[in-house]
């Protein structure tokens, strides 16, 4: 029996799926299999995988369109090896991910969590910048933390975990479009003793039209909610993690408020589905009662929500702005 196993949901790969199946394959630790779910794809991606002819590989194709939470989903299902690694198509393995990840292991082998330092890449595969610095062991504590004040690069892919204890967790929470739920995983993996992080860099993830960028406003407003009501049942359960979340969590609200916020006023009133930047204050004003009542959070403390919310209180302004960010919109690699 293999050690691991690296687990690749796909649909429609394209050659970003090619380059990263590549990659997976090119690993100089081989003590491993590499666990395809294919999503019903109609672009070739499941009948070019399996060409490789490659003992290593075990494909799991579907039927019909399973949409991203259904086929994330058959991770728990699937026969695994002891620890998984979860990759997203277009992302890309270094051939020594799974020899540092394997060196890591061994030298914090009662850890409940693992991954190593990575970059970003543009859609071409240039190099765009390296990930935030991660301390090599962190406790759950410390974790939460971290992920609260955005001082880690939260991703789906390069965790390392334990089969079981992915399976005893339920698998992947299911969130709309997937949204928050790498956040309440790796929080509840941690949570089962520690994180321990390798020095090295052994993985890129690309920044591109992704899941976050394409999903809809309203998409993501339920996600966050849905990772609220996590929070707010974490504080309750476990005291010590209720104190970081009470510390640390107007810094979480106040970057989505910001985010949503500037995201929403891009974006047409007939594509909102009824949602205003006001509406979006008063939740997150709701989400600090909740969270920490015993604080103050206004969002409109924070300048740029605030001239959202003047911008998008008056038609003109509102109209004055999209026509602004037509005119002089650039592309740009965002996370």
């Amino acid at each position: 029996m293999n050690k691991y196993s690296i687990i690749l949901p796909v649909r429609n790969g394209g050659a970003y799926a090619r380059e990263c199946v590549m990659s997976i394959l090119s690993q100089t630790y081989k003590d491993f299999n590499f666990i395809v779910l294919d999503n019903n794809s109609t672009d070739g991606t499941a009948e070019w995988i399996e060409s490789l002819k490659d003992e290593r590989i075990v494909i799991y194709r579907s039927n019909e369109p399973l949409g991203i939470v259904g086929n994330w989903s058959r991770i728990k299902a699937v026969p695994k090896n002891e620890f998984i690694t979860l990759i997203g198509h277009d992302d890309i393995l270094d051939p020594h991910y799974l020899a540092v990840m394997d060196d890591l292991i061994a030298r914090y082998p009662d850890a409940s969590l693992y991954q190593s330092h990575f970059r970003y890449i543009d859609s071409n595969g240039k190099r765009i910048k390296a990930c935030l610095p991660m301390k090599e062991r962190m406790d759950p504590a410390e974790v939460l933390g971290v992920f609260l004040r955005n001082e880690m690069d939260v991703i789906g892919t390069g965790f390392m975990m334990r089969s079981k204890d992915y399976d005893a967790l339920g698998g992947i929470p299911d969130y709309p479009n997937l949204m928050f739920a790498d956040f309440e995983l790796w929080i509840n993996l941690a949570r089962k003793n520690y994180m321990a992080v390798a020095k090295e860099e052994s993985f890129a993830f690309r920044i591109h039209q992704s899941t976050t960028k394409t999903s809809s406003d309203d998409v993501l407003l339920k996600a966050f909610a849905r990772f609220v009501d996590y929070l707010e049942a974490l504080k309750i359960s476990d005291p010590q993690l209720g104190k970081v979340i009470s510390s640390n969590v107007s810094a979480l609200l106040n970057f989505y408020c910001q985010g949503l916020s500037s995201r929403l006023l891009r974006t047409p009133m007939n594509n909102r589905n009824g949602q205003t930047v006001k509406a979006i204050i008063n939740d997150f004003r709701v989400y600090a009662v909740r969270l920490i009542p015993e604080a103050a959070f206004n969002p409109l403390d924070n300048r740029t929500v605030r001239l959202a919310y003047y911008i998008d209180s008056n038609p003109v302004t509102r109209n004055l702005f999209l026509l602004f960010k037509k005119i002089y919109s650039k592309p740009i690699a965002g996370k």
